[in-house]
């Protein structure tokens, strides 16, 4: 088959991306809770699809911006070939639940029992708990002339109800059906737990069957004659005009409270819901044939999460218990300034516990000698450990410089609180460089010793968060080098007061040049010609630019090996455009998101880690790092044993081929099996000398770990 582009379509990589994930939630061979799981994780990323992504292309046609894709397509065109791909993914996912997860969950001694197959028994304790617990949260809302179609709120489960007149209520509806819409309160939980039938077993119902079973009881003097579950998703991005804004932070609040009435962009209703009610929602938001989603079976699978945890489900129905290993480039004894001023270390998480990432900024919050901190925060934890550590440095007397992003997507409600605790506290709180996000994950401490200034800096390709640093692969590099010390303070003064330095030492920094080194970087090695060879990780590859670089690096002979976890616009194996190009991509149970970048230089090899993925958005609209790494103990880690490992995995890794679809690797046997992330888990263990396990659930105390078996005390305290 021949291909006219190089370039394979944004949206369509990213649903082939959701089918990966997918894809473990169809494995027989995955633990039954993972399955669940990833079937929750591929519904949350296809709301956020919608939300962002179907909902921009649908404002596009509103706003009669008609831009063509990489690929050559019209929106209108996009938003067919999405609706069309969607479909048959939510098929799938559904009849995965429906055939397998629920009739496995209901073996292993869980059930989820739906409105129809409840015993008396249940059906009377649920009669008094809706009375009890449910009926009083409830407002049903009547849908006529004087009722308009109320507003229901992003990614809203509600219960349609039609109605007719019954007694004395004929002379207030004289219609003969009425339409009601009772939203189901998010604030009780979605899974309400009846009496089981089995011994030892645990049943549950479902929040919106149960008040289907009592409509009659919202709707007094009228007949129910159906209930029909629906699920609405709006338009959930932020308008911000930042040059217009006299102060960022109350504007993004009140884009915050507005974008829960965005315009709808998608409706899921169940199998079996009657045409008649379809029609009617589908005419009251505004939809057209192509947005409805019928879903045989509960709607937003994301709510089923907590089964995960069941006591129900044994070890043999989840991955094994996975606990964070100390690197043993940190020894407890040692404090963590006094190593990386001997020497870079770098840190691979999961495996390797983030814990000593916060312990470097603790540390610096209590070190009488350390003068000021800098940090980025982009995305952090609820609990966040870095923000009490920013704060507690405040009140120390510390010079300490918060640059906290506003507009991290999803994340701007806890980043504005974080935002006043620390201002509250002293911290010098800003929002960056207009019109940018900033996304580069960067801290800096300086520090007093004797009669100099020293600084010690982290950069990471991760957030600053200690929950997602236990479920996605990351990188820590820490510096005390003067080069990349002298750039971080030039970075932090450029987001706080447009200082631009003449020059960066060692730091590549978007929008200011990013995008024109990694192109210089792609066209050196094509200067080699078959002598060339570029190994690259990232999330996302989809600038036209680099797309193009990279294809005339591979019609120049230069061997190319691509990592790239979700979308993936080029079109790798194409005959006389990418032939060299060879494009992977590993869904396990950990989320890839480490960015790292190998240029071979005939030879002189250059080793890059970034926060930046391969997109304009991060060239563009994103102030982004690129960095080199300099120790060639670390250089070698990376090449040979993470990436190494990774473009060797044949369990987990799928390859994209020319017609963008991705075909998974298999083994030849059991025994030439290489699941890269259980190969990083086993080094990680082989490496550590001592465990990071905080107690499962609890995000209060994610942070407090067991000491070390070679010191119980842990480092010493700087007073």
């Amino acid at each position: 088959m021949s291909f006219s582009s190089e370039f394979i379509n944004r949206e369509l990589s990213w649903l082939e991306f959701n089918g990966r994930v997918l894809e473990e939630a169809l494995d027989s061979t995955v633990p039954l809770a993972e399955r669940l799981k990833f079937l929750a994780i591929a519904t949350s990323n296809l709301d956020e699809f919608f939300m962002v992504r179907v909902a921009g292309i649908k404002q596009q046609i509103t706003s009669n911006v008609i831009e063509t894709t990489l690929d050559g397509r019209t929106p209108q065109e996009q938003l067919a070939a999405i609706s069309a791909k969607a479909h048959l993914m939510v098929e799938a996912q559904y009849r995965c639940y429906t055939e397998d997860v629920q009739p496995a969950l209901e073996r292993a001694g869980v059930s989820l029992i739906r409105l129809k197959k409840r015993t008396a028994e249940q059906k009377q304790f649920l009669a008094s708990s809706f009375i009890n617990e449910v009926f009083p949260v409830l407002t049903p809302l009547a849908v006529d002339p004087n009722h308009p179609f109320p507003h229901l709120g992003n990614r809203s489960l509600n219960v349609a109800v039609v109605l007719s007149k019954a007694g004395r209520v004929e002379k207030l509806a004289p219609k003969v059906t009425m339409f009601g819409v009772v939203q189901v309160p998010s604030v009780l939980p979605r899974l309400v737990e009846i009496p089981s039938t089995t011994k030892g077993a645990r049943a549950y119902a479902f929040l919106e069957d149960v008040i289907a079973a009592h409509a009659a009881d919202l709707f007094p003097g009228f007949k129910v004659l159906q209930c029909h579950p629906f699920r609405v998703t709006r338009n959930f991005d932020l308008f911000i005009d930042e040059e217009e804004a006299e102060d960022l932070l109350p504007l993004i609040q009140k884009e915050l409270r507005r974008r829960e009435r965005g315009a709808a962009v998608r409706l899921e209703v169940g199998v079996g819901t009657d045409q008649s009610i379809v029609d009617f929602l589908q005419k009251a938001l505004r939809l057209e044939p192509l947005d409805v989603y019928q879903i045989d079976g509960p709607l937003n699978l994301t709510d089923l999460a907590p089964i995960v945890n069941a006591e129900e489900l044994g070890p043999k129905d989840r991955d094994e218990v996975f606990s964070q290993q100390y690197s043993p480039a940190f020894p407890r004894q040692e404090y963590i300034h006094r190593i990386i001023g001997q020497r870079d270390v770098l840190l691979h998480h999961p495996y390797e516990a983030f814990e000593d990432v916060v312990e470097f900024i603790e540390e610096a919050a209590n070190d009488p000698d350390v003068l000021a901190i800098k940090q980025t925060l982009y995305r952090t934890s609820r609990d966040s450990p870095v923000v009490r550590a920013l704060t507690r440095a405040a009140e120390n007397g510390k010079q300490v410089t918060a640059v906290v992003e506003l507009k991290a997507r999803f994340d701007e409600g806890s980043n504005i609180r974080w935002a006043r605790t620390l201002e509250e506290a002293g911290v010098h709180v800003v929002y960056g460089l207009i019109g940018l996000k900033t996304h580069c994950k960067v801290a800096l401490v300086v520090r007093r010793e004797g009669k100099r200034l020293r600084r010690y800096v982290h950069l990471g390709t991760g957030n600053y968060n200690p929950i997602t640093a236990r479920v996605y692969s990351d990188l820590s590099f820490f510096t005390c080098r003067p080069e990349f010390g002298e750039d971080a303070s030039a970075l932090f003064n450029l987001l706080t007061g447009y200082s631009m330095p003449p020059s960066w030492r060692r730091l590549a920094v978007a929008p200011v040049g990013l995008s024109e080194r990694v192109r210089e970087l792609i066209d050196r090695e094509a200067s080699h010609g078959p002598r060339g060879r570029i190994i690259a990780k990232m999330n996302s590859l989809s600038d036209r630019e680099i797309i193009s670089s990279l294809c005339r690096a591979s019609q120049a002979g230069v061997q190319i090996d691509l990592v790239v976890r979700g979308i993936c616009c080029l079109r790798p194996g194409v005959p006389g455009k990418s032939e060299n190009i060879r494009v992977i991509s590993v869904v396990d149970r950990f989320l890839e998101h480490s960015r790292i970048f190998v240029f071979d230089n005939d030879g002189n090899r250059e080793v890059y880690l970034s926060s930046a993925d391969w997109m304009e958005r991060n060239f563009v609209r994103r102030v982004e790092v690129m960095f080199p790494v300099e120790d060639e103990a670390i250089r070698q880690r990376l090449v040979d044993e993470i990436l190494g490992l990774t473009l060797a995995d044949n369990a987990k890794a799928r390859v994209l081929e020319p017609d963008g679809t991705y075909t998974r690797r298999r083994p030849a046997d059991a025994e030439s099996a290489v699941r890269s992330q259980v190969r990083f888990l086993e080094l990680a263990r082989a490496a550590g000398i001592g465990v990071y396990d905080p107690s499962p659930g609890d995000v209060a105390k994610v942070l407090l770990a067991r000491p070390r078996p070679d010191e119980e005390a842990g480092r010493p305290t700087l007073v």
